[in-house]
């Protein structure tokens, strides 16, 4: 498989793609069957999903990525087909109807046993993302950087740090460590989800990361 659907896996696996709006989206939707995964394998869809966070039109989505409605359509209508996106309204506008697309939810985790499916042994061993890791810690930085301004003015943070030194002497420990990590991950994400009138004020945000330490 090309590196670059490799990089998709990841991106639907590791990070919670968050919508904020919509009050017909559900809050999480899992994924587990193969065929929906592999509707995700393309960039564009995935930034697609992320764009559909209210009702858009194609004609819409097409001037945001500066394609044909044509292209962006047979991008929308997988992803309606694989069940992850709702056709919520139609509007006639200019004498024609346009269809309005919504993503079903805020979230999406891929099934842990869904990866070993898609990708190929040493694909799975390579699944964190180095990019990835970086993307995550520059939003670390970003979001403490905010935070270390309220606490400089007095104002209360309420904040947890973990660390910890792992040995993993072999391809299948890693493995084995990386399928226990993603369902403990997502099994806390899924209990403490954001609920939809939550207060936002309370919201915190869970980061994990693994990565080889170099001395």
């Amino acid at each position: 498989m090309p590196n670059h659907l490799l990089d998709i896996i990841q991106k639907v696996f590791y990070i919670k793609i968050n919508f904020y709006n919509g009050a017909v989206m559900q809050d999480v939707y899992y994924i587990e069957e193969v065929d929906q995964a592999m509707a995700l394998l393309k960039p564009i869809r995935l930034e697609i999903l992320r764009r559909l966070d209210e009702p858009r039109s194609c004609d819409e989505l097409a001037e945001v990525f500066q394609d044909s409605t044509q292209k962006i359509y047979y991008h929308v209508k997988a992803l309606q087909e694989a069940g992850l996106v709702e056709k919520v309204a139609d509007k006639r506008i200019r004498g024609t109807v346009e269809g309005y697309y919504q993503a079903k939810a805020r979230s999406y985790w891929l099934a842990p046993s869904l990866v070993g499916k898609i990708g190929s042994l040493q694909q799975t061993r390579d699944q964190a993302s180095l990019r990835i890791l970086l993307q995550l810690a520059e939003d670390v930085i970003e979001d403490t950087a905010r935070l270390g301004s309220k606490s400089e003015v007095g104002q209360p943070v309420a904040s947890l740090s973990l660390s910890a030194q792992i040995h993993l002497a072999d391809s299948a420990q890693r493995a084995a460590f990386l399928q226990e990590l993603q369902t403990t991950f997502q099994n806390l994400a899924l209990k403490y989800g954001i609920a939809e009138e939550a207060d936002a004020s309370m919201n915190f945000r869970l980061v994990l990361m693994c990565y080889p330490k170099q001395e």
